[in-house]
């Protein structure tokens, strides 16, 4: 059971940086502005995520304080799919990050290197 809830984990990550590519691309401007937004956007993602979440991240961040930059970045691309008129999406994607969190919380699944596992 643990491993199907990291698996999802990490869809549910890919997803999220997805999300923000389209919702840069989507943005009104010129062509290169998009492109930069689509770019730019899920790249800032990826780097907090490195940061501070990522199982090897150069600064770990314990629970529960983790919980901020993972909802920046899920809840990021979350509103970042609802104004692009995904709101299906954007409900499914906030509510499956949500449980995939209690679910690896109350399975004890090590959410980094630092946690027994």
């Amino acid at each position: 059971m643990r491993a199907i809830n990291l698996l999802l984990r990490f869809v549910l990550e890919l997803c999220a940086l997805a999300a923000l590519a389209y919702a840069g691309w989507q943005l009104p401007g010129a062509v290169w502005l998009r492109l930069l937004a689509a770019i730019a956007l899920p790249l800032v993602a990826a780097l907090v995520w490195a940061q501070w979440v990522a199982p090897k991240a150069r600064r770990p961040v314990a629970d529960p304080l983790r919980l901020v930059p993972e909802w920046v970045v899920f809840g990021g691309a979350t509103v970042a799919l609802a104004v692009t008129g995904h709101v299906i999406l954007a409900g499914l994607l906030a509510v499956l990050a949500a449980a995939n969190r209690l679910a690896l919380h109350l399975l004890g699944a090590p959410t980094d290197d630092h946690a027994p596992v």
